[in-house]
C-alpha cells in the first residue's frame, strides 16, 4: 500500500478549508469517498475534491471495502459512536478533537481500535506546530532555567446566529461544552505536550456575558509534575481575540504573542531576541500526513488516542460537579 484511502465522515467547515484539502494535497492519501445527509451538499462537496463516491448515511460508507481509513469531522457527541464503527469495520481512525464526550467514551473507542487492530488519532494539530517544537526546545536546553509560571489566553467573540451552521457548539449535548471544550482542548494538549503529567487542577465555568447553555468563560488552574504551575482562560465572550503563550523560567521567559502565527520572543541571560516559526500553509497537513503514514509504516501516529484521553480527563475534571453561574 503506497498511499492510505480515505472515507470523509462529515463536510462541514473544517472539512472544506483544512481536511479534504490536505487529504487532496498529500502523497499519502487518497479522498474516495464522503458522507453528509444532505446528499446535494455532499455530492457538490465530492466534486469539489474529486472524491469517488457520496454517502447519505455514514455508515453506509464504513461499508466501502475500498476505504482504509475515515477522518470523522463531526459533532463531537457522535465522536464515539462513529469511531467505534468504524473500528468494528476494520478503518483506521482519525477523529476531530475533542475525542469524546467524556473519559468513558474515548475508553470505549480505545477498546475498540485496540480489539480490531486499528489505528486512532486525534485531530490536534497544533502538537506539530514550529513554534511549539520550538518553545519545547528552548525549556530542554535550561536557557529560561525551570519553567515555573506558564499563562495561556484564547478568546474569540462566538455569537452565532440560528441559522449559523456552527450553533451546535452552544449546545452543550452536542459539543460537551463551551469554549473549554472547543478550543480550550488544543491549549491544555500543547500544555500536557510542555510540561507532562498534571497533579492537580482546579476550574471554573461562568456565562458571564451570554446567558446560555454552556459557558462563555472558563479558567483552569494547573499544577504539573515537573513543578510547573499554569492558567488557561478561554472566552466566547471577549470582543479582543488572544491566542497567546507566555512561560516564565528560573533565568528568563518566552512570549508567543498569536500561536496560530508561530513568532516567538525570548528573555534569557542571552538578552532579547525574536524568533519565526511559521506553520504549514494547511495547519491539518503535517498532522494528515503523520497519521497516514503511521499506518503505512505500522506504527502509532504522533497524536493518537491516549493523549485525546489525557485531555478528555481534564476536561473531566475542569466540567465535573461545576455549575455555570
Amino acid at each position: 500500500m503506497n498511499s492510505l484511502r480515505f472515507g470523509l465522515v462529515g463536510c462541514g467547515d473544517i472539512a472544506r478549508k483544512r481536511v479534504a484539502p490536505a487529504l487532496r494535497d498529500s502523497e499519502y492519501c487518497e479522498l474516495i469517498a464522503v458522507s453528509r445527509a444532505q446528499t446535494n451538499l455532499a455530492e457538490a462537496f465530492a466534486q469539489e475534491f474529486s472524491a469517488k463516491r457520496v454517502f447519505a448515511d455514514w455508515r453506509e460508507l464504513l461499508t466501502d471495502e475500498e476505504i482504509d481509513a475515515v477522518y470523522i469531522a463531526t459533532p463531537v457527541n457522535l465522536h464515539a459512536v462513529q469511531t467505534i464503527a468504524a473500528a468494528e469495520s476494520g478503518k483506521h481512525i482519525l477523529c476531530e478533537k475533542p475525542m469524546a464526550l467524556n473519559v468513558t467514551e474515548c475508553d470505549r473507542m480505545l477498546a475498540a481500535c485496540r480489539s480490531n487492530n486499528v489505528r486512532l488519532g486525534i485531530a490536534y494539530y497544533r502538537h506539530f506546530y514550529p513554534v511549539v517544537r520550538r518553545v519545547k526546545e528552548i525549556i530542554q536546553s535550561g536557557e529560561i532555567g525551570a519553567p515555573v509560571v506558564a499563562q495561556v489566553n484564547a478568546f474569540e467573540w462566538f455569537d452565532p446566529e440560528d441559522s449559523n451552521p456552527r450553533r451546535w457548539l452552544i449546545d452543550r449535548n452536542q459539543s460537551g461544552g463551551g469554549p473549554m471544550f472547543d478550543f480550550g482542548c488544543h491549549r491544555i494538549e500543547v500544555l500536557l505536550d510542555l510540561f507532562g503529567p498534571v497533579t492537580d487542577l482546579e476550574g471554573t465555568l461562568s456565562n458571564s456575558f451570554f446567558k446560555r447553555g454552556v459557558e462563555d468563560v472558563a479558567t483552569a488552574l494547573f499544577k504539573f509534575e515537573n513543578g510547573t504551575s499554569a492558567t488557561l482562560t478561554v472566552a466566547h465572550s471577549a470582543r479582543e481575540p488572544q491566542d497567546t503563550l507566555d512561560i516564565f523560567g528560573s533565568k528568563g521567559s518566552i512570549h508567543v504573542a498569536v500561536l496560530n502565527e508561530g513568532k516567538l520572543r525570548v528573555v534569557s541571560e542571552q538578552g532579547e531576541r525574536v524568533e519565526s516559526h511559521v506553520n504549514a500553509a494547511n495547519i491539518h497537513q503535517p498532522l494528515i500526513e503523520d497519521f497516514a503514514r503511521a499506518v503505512l509504516e505500522n506504527r502509532e501516529p504522533i497524536v493518537d488516542g491516549e493523549i485525546g484521553r489525557a485531555v478528555a480527563a481534564i476536561e473531566d475534571d475542569i466540567y465535573l460537579d461545576r455549575s455555570i453561574s
